[in-house]
């Protein structure tokens, strides 16, 4: 059997806001913390690095928060870091439990066996998204339509590369919703938007895009912000009101 990893003193593996929400809309935000349960101490990881984007989506919280707030929206936000394991990871990826990120090495993620990667997935990964699927799973029973809104943030600047980007719109297979926010972003006249960039997703490298949403056939897309624009209250409040004027219109024929 895997090894119980968290303990009562834990943090909870994620919260839910606006749980009896109305809109449409479903707000994902799979690295939304940087929580490390007690029986890893500190990963053995240098000071200060889980403070760094390789921890979590910095900034994306309050974003999320805000935007389920303006929406009325359904949101769930995952507390642990994406270093003890990767939320948006499918179960086979090399970078679910990653040894390594952006040059920093996770002494705790060292040589796992099948029982301490599995004790992580049980723990953190398959609740959490349980959670998602158990809701997506009655809205569909109540007949109560849906889109996802999987939130993300990004570093300005990867492997000694500056990213021009303020944002990126990502997508499979189901373009719908993502070429509707794609223009709408463009529109806006004061942005640099991402087309799958800086990253694309695939059905190696994604968990949330592809089973909650291209499996169940439904509309949604993946939306990465620059870290450094929502690093502050200011810029999650703007960037969080910036997407729940651009994204109600967009639904038209899509629920």
């Amino acid at each position: 059997m895997p090894l119980r990893l968290l303990g009562s003193d834990d943090a909870a593996v994620y919260t839910l806001h606006r749980p009896h929400g109305r809109s449409p809309f479903v707000l994902v935000a799979d690295h939304a913390g940087q929580a490390i349960p007690a029986a890893l101490g500190d990963l053995g990881l240098p000071a200060g690095e889980i403070d760094r984007h390789i921890g979590w989506d910095i900034g994306i919280a309050g974003v999320t928060r805000q935007l389920a707030a303006a929406l009325d929206a359904w949101a769930i936000e995952q507390h642990y870091s994406r270093l003890v394991i990767d939320c948006n990871r499918p179960y086979a990826s090399p970078t679910l439990i990653p040894a390594v990120s952006d040059g920093t090495a996770i002494g705790a993620n060292q040589h796992l066996d099948a029982l301490q990667r599995q004790a992580r997935i049980q723990a953190i990964h398959a609740p959490y998204h349980q959670c998602i699927s158990s809701e997506l799973d009655r809205r569909q029973q109540a007949g109560q339509p849906c889109v996802l809104v999987l939130l993300h943030s990004f570093t300005p600047v990867m492997g000694g590369l500056a990213r021009p980007w303020h944002c990126g719109v990502l997508y499979n297979r189901d373009t719908r919703l993502a070429r509707r926010l794609l223009g709408a972003l463009q529109a806006e006249g004061d942005l640099v938007v991402g087309d799958n960039q800086p990253y694309a997703v695939s059905d190696d490298s994604d968990y949330a895009a592809n089973v909650h949403a291209e499996a169940r056939g439904l509309a949604y897309v993946e939306i990465e912000i620059r870290q450094d624009l929502i690093a502050d209250a200011a810029g999650q409040a703007a960037w969080a009101q910036r997407l729940a004027r651009l994204l109600p219109p967009l639904l038209h024929g899509l629920t």
